[in-house]
């Protein structure tokens, strides 16, 4: 009997890169728990944002090393109780197609943990956004674009 192939998930949760978010929190009073339900429904509010990090092709056949980028889709969602999550979305390799998942850098808890306070009330600076891109943003390769919550997917 052929083996069924699982499909591949399209976005993730960081639920390990809680404590971050939580110790960024900490200065302002705030204590939340992370919702490990990825789903819109429950959520009170909700944003499409993007983080940075890097992409490691797992495809054997593929020649590339990986790429970095700055625009990494991700959906910030608080709930009632004290809860968020935040999903995660993974980008298609431009050289063979293959899926991969990202591995976030700090602007993961900076962007949640901005989003949770501005949400409670907490008047901050606008977070810092890192240098701009100079790489157009690929659409096709995107699964925020395709899911219709990545910020970039008008440029």
């Amino acid at each position: 009997m052929a083996k069924k192939n699982k499909p591949i998930a399209t976005s993730s949760m960081h639920p390990s890169r809680h404590p971050e978010v939580a110790q960024l929190l900490e200065d302002s009073g705030l204590v939340f728990t992370f919702h490990h339900d990825d789903t819109d429904d429950g959520a009170i509010k909700w944003r499409d944002s993007a983080v940075m990090g890097r992409f490691r092709c797992h495809n054997p056949k593929c020649g590339s090393h990986g790429w970095s980028s700055k625009r990494i889709a991700i959906r910030i969602r608080v709930y009632r109780r004290e809860r968020y999550n935040a999903r995660v979305y993974h980008q298609h390799c431009k050289n063979c197609g293959f899926l991969s998942k990202p591995i976030l850098d700090d602007t993961y808890a900076e962007r949640v943990a901005y989003w949770l306070k501005s949400w409670r009330g907490i008047s901050l600076p606008k977070p810092p956004h890192g240098p701009k891109s100079k790489k157009p943003h690929h659409q096709e390769l995107c699964e925020g674009c395709k899911d219709g919550h990545c910020p970039y997917s008008d440029d």
